[in-house]
């Protein structure tokens, strides 16, 4: 996407901010409902699911009560009425199901076949916790039990919480109410002991992996099998998330066999994927890391000669999607952070070739034997576009979207981008205009903050990724404002770092450059900013109130956090290190001291039960405002976790909106800019 860039003049400060790239607009048309809003799918295009048949020449997919049948070769589309489901490749890789069953019940790890089910471990004390996930699911990490590739074997994560603290929810749904207590590893406190044991399913063993790098604290991440089941390597990290070593163990007698390579980092590193091994070289693998060269990149390691060589010299972050032959195919960040563009590269040659080149997000698929794939696109001022492609290089398109608002009444949605506060990043930003938008006007403004590791909520699909709740507030006369910051993904490791040990400050440093932005826009009214997220977005929004309190007037903060100190081990040790070793930041993200601050009117929600921020976040927060005679308001969701879902989230953002429509006063506007 080309964007141009002019300077504006504020406060004798001068931002850079790129055009606004384009517009996307529509004729008037009904209101949303907040239950529309919040449980339709409107604003969400249509899609499905497609499936090759076995030739790979000609695919299927079923829309409604019709069946579609479109030839890879020449785009053609020939439909009838569905009778039946489609049976086909869906990929390409049938990989055999093993023969039995494995699922944890409690605590314990249990094996299921055509003789019966056992158990494989029977652990009393459920501190002990066999099967499933670890690390409260971060380095990618999203299950316990990993098969090996002939089914001969079964590894799995064991871990023992029995020393971590406990913390206490109430259930209000029985009689009397029940106390449920949960074990949550509190920053600087003592944490998990992770172990990863390998059951034998012919002799009915189970054989310990001899891991004993760093601590007993350290982390088991990535766990992937050999292609020969034989050997299993580990991804091991520290407890500081500063060090880690990959190596390899025997799977039949749990030995270290060496290590491969290591990563260190004085902020952090963060292992995130598996090894992938090449399937026409298992000597050979794949490695990820942005720990190297400064970006999310793909290595290819050779177990021969113990070389690692960068495989995809992209200047822009990318993940591993699949590979044919030669051929590795990747999605890369290179040609722009909010475009996401297939390419692949020749594992022998290292050709790099670009596949796809409409601007927008792209998601492939392939057809069994790769000769063709399924380009599935969308952009600001497109809904879905599926074009059928060769590797040779022809596309055909075969199916293209309905806009899927048609009929509502709709708000220009901009995409665009805001130099951030260092001036060295372009922060892409989404910009939704009330509906029936006079520029003589003033509009409040609204906004909408996640902010944190692991997120882009601005990118060129449709609407620029739009929430419908954004479209709602601009039926109804608020400007929304929704931007990326520093410290979020796709660019680079500097770009996500650069929050190390001080969480929320470059954050905010860069939202105010959006901010001063919008205040140097006639139709902004500089007197009515609020500032709602959750989450992290939560721990955001606060953070501005308190810190720019002449800014924002009205915030509706969810499930924040409040304190690092009470955050979690895995994830609150990685940006801010712990209380000890780094007081300082502790102490200047903190917002107990900086309730004082509060001036504007501010609404905490959070769900009752949330084992994720946990309550001491949020009434601790409350209790300073006490101690400091600072009113704010603060509503509990008594049977939610750390969000609303359901039906009951029609209710949360009919309150987080009743909240800004009565301190915000929007409604004067309204009934102006709708006539």
């Amino acid at each position: 996407m080309t964007r141009g860039r002019f300077a504006v003049l504020i406060a004798a400060m001068f931002i850079t901010a790129s055009t606004l790239a384009e517009t996307w607009e529509r004729s008037d048309g009904r209101i949303l409902t907040m239950e529309e809003t919040m449980l339709g799918n409107w604003l969400t295009p249509r899609n499905f699911r497609v499936e090759w048949d076995v030739s790979g020449r000609t695919f299927s997919y079923v829309l409604g009560d019709s069946t579609f049948t479109v030839s890879a070769v020449s785009g053609a589309v020939k439909g009838h009425r569905t009778e039946s489901s489609y049976a086909g490749h869906p990929n390409g890789n049938d990989r055999k199901e093993p023969g039995f069953k494995v699922y944890t019940v409690g605590n314990n790890l249990f094996i299921e076949d055509s003789e019966g089910s056992k158990a494989i471990t029977s652990y009393p004390d459920t501190g002990i916790v066999c099967g499933q996930s670890v690390s409260r699911n971060e380095f990618g990490i999203n299950g316990g039990i990993f098969i090996s590739p002939d089914s001969s074997r079964i590894a799995f994560y064991m871990k023992d919480e029995s020393r971590v603290s406990k913390f206490p929810l109430l259930d209000i749904t029985s009689r009397t109410g029940t106390h449920r207590e949960i074990r949550y590893p509190m920053n600087g406190m003592a944490s998990e002991k992770v172990f990863l044991g390998v059951y034998d399913i012919t002799t009915g063993t189970t054989t310990w992996m001899d891991v004993d790098d760093f601590t007993e604290e350290r982390y088991l991440t990535n766990v992937t099998w050999s292609p020969d089941s034989r050997n299993i390597y580990i991804q091991v990290l520290d407890r500081s998330q500063k060090n880690m070593h990959l190596n390899v163990y025997d799977a039949a007698t749990g030995k270290y066999g060496k290590t491969l390579l290591t990563e260190h980092d004085d902020r952090y590193v963060e292992p995130m994927h598996p090894l992938i091994f090449l399937e026409n070289d298992p000597d050979k693998f794949i490695y990820s890391t942005n720990n190297r060269d400064g970006w999310w990149n793909l290595y290819l390691y050779s177990l021969k000669d113990s070389r690692l060589t960068r495989l995809t010299p992209s200047q822009g972050d990318v993940e591993y999607l699949a590979q044919h032959g030669n051929d590795v195919f990747y999605y890369s960040y290179e040609v722009d952070p909010t475009e996401r563009h297939m390419f692949s590269v020749n594992v022998k040659s290292g050709k790099v070739t670009r596949r796809t080149f409409v601007p927008g997000q792209h998601s492939c698929s392939f057809s069994p034997d790769f000769n063709y794939y399924i380009d599935s696109y969308s952009s600001l001022k497109e809904p879905l576009v599926k074009e059928v492609c060769s590797m040779k290089g022809s596309r055909h398109e075969f199916y293209r979207s309905a806009d899927p608002s048609d009929g509502l009444l709709r708000c220009d949605v901009e995409l665009g981008s805001i130099r951030s506060a260092d001036g060295k990043y372009d922060n892409a930003y989404r910009l939704v205009k009330p509906a029936g938008f006079d520029p003589s006007h003033r509009y409040p403004c609204i906004v909408y903050v996640y902010g944190g590791p692991h997120s882009q909520m601005v990118n060129n699909s449709f609407m620029a990724n739009l929430r419908r709740w954004e479209m709602y507030m601009a039926q109804h006369g608020y400007v929304m404002f929704i931007m990326d910051n520093r410290g979020t993904q796709y660019h680079g490791a500097e770009y996500e770092k650069a929050i190390y040990g001080q969480c929320g400050q470059v954050e905010m440093q860069d939202q105010m450059k959006g901010v001063e932005w919008l205040l140097s826009q006639p139709w902004i009214d500089s007197k009515r900013i609020g500032v709602h997220g959750w989450s992290y977005g939560g721990f955001m929004t606060i953070s501005l109130m308190v810190n720019y309190p002449d800014v924002f007037k009205v915030g509706v903060a969810g499930g924040p956090v409040i304190d690092w100190k009470w955050y979690e081990v895995m994830y609150g040790e990685r940006y801010m290190g712990t209380e000890e070793n780094n007081p300082e930041g502790f102490a200047k993200t903190s917002l107990i001291p900086r309730a004082k601050d509060l001036k504007g009117s501010l609404l905490i929600c959070q769900g009752a039960i949330d084992n994720t921020v946990v309550w001491e976040h949020s009434l601790s927060f409350v209790e300073a405002c006490i101690k400091n005679n600072v009113q704010l308001d603060f509503f509990p969701y008594p049977t939610h976790e750390h969000n609303v879902s359901g039906r009951d989230r029609v209710h949360l953002m009919q309150k987080v909106t009743d909240y800004f429509e009565q301190r915000l006063n929007s409604s004067a506007v309204r009934r102006e800019s709708l006539k």
